[in-house]
């Protein structure tokens, strides 16, 4: 199914974000965000995302702290069980600031690199907005073959790159992959991407390897909103990254691209 040629207004995106629970009281509980949260300023580099953080945040209340400001989690320490939530506001506002990286992208024509650790519910998501910045003059990166990270393969689907073990594509966290593609690329001599549109690890990989990224990211996965915070990663929006339906995007990715000047790509 294709995604709607007319863009919804703000107002309808908000309201239909928080009626799919993409935002709004979204389905990640409290405990398993402050458990994250912990775990990330206790050092644990698997919730790094790829990211150096060094001991700058080892105070998980100063990691909630930036949840709260740019997710829109509850701000209370106190709230520890029971609903979270994603500020939709928030998520609209960094799809804005997402739109005018990719205006700036078709207008110079850049090579940019699309990848996804969660296939299940983001695919469509970068893959459309691939097809539009394709169709704007911008050259989507094809990835070296052949390559290998975390037992898997990584490869190019619909412009999209992914993990892949056992014919079935991969939930990852990892930067691995990225990491592989990164240095698949200048071991054949070819230049990076100028930008790097993705989630998880790998848009933490690129922002620290010093590439222009954005991406999206879950309350759960608060690595890539510390990363933006330091400016290592230009724009993260926040959103429930794997709701029931995957067609449930496609008015966010709408909205994303008619605010980015760019035409939908059905196809």
């Amino acid at each position: 199914m294709p995604i709607p040629s007319s863009a919804p207004s703000r107002a309808e995106l908000i309201d239909h974000l928080v009626r799919t629970r993409i935002a709004g009281d979204v389905a990640t509980p409290r405990d398993n965000n402050l458990s994250h949260y912990r775990k990330l300023a206790n050092g644990d580099r698997h919730y790094w995302l790829g990211l150096e953080l060094g001991d700058r945040w080892a105070d998980e209340q100063d990691v909630l702290a930036v949840m709260a400001e740019r997710c829109g989690v509850v701000d209370d320490p106190e709230h520890r069980a029971g609903q979270d939530t994603i500020d939709p506001e928030l998520t609209v506002g960094a799809l804005d600031r997402m739109a005018s990286v990719l205006r700036k992208a078709a207008e110079a024509r850049e090579r940019v690199l699309f990848a996804t650790g969660h296939p299940g519910g983001l695919l469509d998501v970068h893959r459309f907005t691939a097809a539009a910045l394709r169709a704007a003059g911008c050259e989507i990166v094809e990835i070296p073959g052949g390559l290998t990270a975390d037992e898997g393969y990584v490869f190019q689907f619909c412009d999209v790159a992914m993990l892949e073990r056992g014919a079935t594509l991969w939930h990852t966290h990892s930067p691995a992959p990225m990491a592989a593609i990164l240095d698949g690329l200048e071991q054949e001599g070819r230049p990076l991407p100028d930008l790097v549109v993705a989630d998880h690890g790998w848009a933490g990989c690129a922002g620290q390897r010093g590439i222009d990224a954005v991406g999206y990211a879950d309350c759960n996965d608060p690595a890539l909103f510390l990363g933006e915070a330091e400016g290592t990663l230009q724009v993260v929006v926040p959103l429930d990254d794997h709701v029931t339906n995957p067609r449930f995007y496609d008015p966010m990715v709408a909205y994303l691209l008619d605010a980015a000047g760019l035409t939908v790509q059905s196809s």
